[in-house]
């Protein structure tokens, strides 16, 4: 899924003007069956854990049909997958598709729903929404869409506090796009505790998406 001839060049993990913490892996203390929110174990958790966490950014753009998606109203409440890249990205971005979609199928249909992702095209004018459309539903037909004007996607990714992507002349008219390369993951208290970045496996994900969908986290 290459798309041609295009380099991706992906940014690793920074996060615009917010201090935070990775650790290598966190998640809830075994064996807590209180209702209370609780702290979070540093051994339960694939990702990285943000310290502090993020918040929710709020941005509208363009789903494939057309429709705005106003993304802090139609994810609230919901555990939401939030990856920047684009359809030619001949490495990271098709890598963290196919594994998210292979963990998804194996989770109970119920649970599957309720896991939004959402993937923010960095190359809005090659991503048409046709394109974009078709892209993602070789991966999960469920996959949301984004796309608007440079500007907009510019303004979406500093936002979310991410570095804004790049691009690089190439031969004749092509150019590849530089773009952050890792998932923001919040959780239903619409803060994001978790980053997955490249090298994530599909079974890291397996492991962490049903915790995710269940997870109460104790407040900051």
């Amino acid at each position: 899924m290459s798309g041609g001839k295009s380099v991706s060049r992906c940014v690793g993990l920074a996060i615009l003007g917010l201090p935070l913490v990775l650790s290598g892996s966190a998640g809830p203390q075994a064996g807590k069956k209180s209702d209370a929110p609780r702290q979070v174990a540093k051994d339960s958790y694939r990702g990285g854990l943000v310290t502090p966490p993020l918040p929710k950014p709020k941005f509208t753009l363009t789903d494939t049909s057309g429709a705005p998606f106003d993304f802090s109203a139609k994810t609230e409440g919901v555990v939401t997958l939030l990856f920047f890249g684009y359809t030619r990205c001949p490495d990271e971005c098709p890598l963290h598709m196919s594994n998210v979609a292979a963990s998804l199928r194996q989770l109970p249909a119920s649970a599957a729903d309720e896991v939004k992702f959402v993937f923010v095209t960095t190359d809005p004018a090659r991503d048409t929404p046709k394109v974009l459309r078709s892209w993602l539903d070789a991966f999960d037909r469920r996959f949301v869409g984004l796309t608007g004007s440079d500007a907009s996607v510019d303004a979406a990714q500093k936002a979310t506090g991410v570095p804004p992507a790049t691009k690089t002349a190439r031969a004749g008219s092509d150019y590849a796009v530089g773009h952050a390369n890792f998932v923001l993951a919040y959780t239903k208290d619409n803060l994001a505790h978790l980053i997955y970045p490249g090298g994530v496996t599909r079974g890291d994900w397996a492991h962490d998406l049903p915790q995710l969908i269940k997870e109460r986290w104790q407040s900051q």
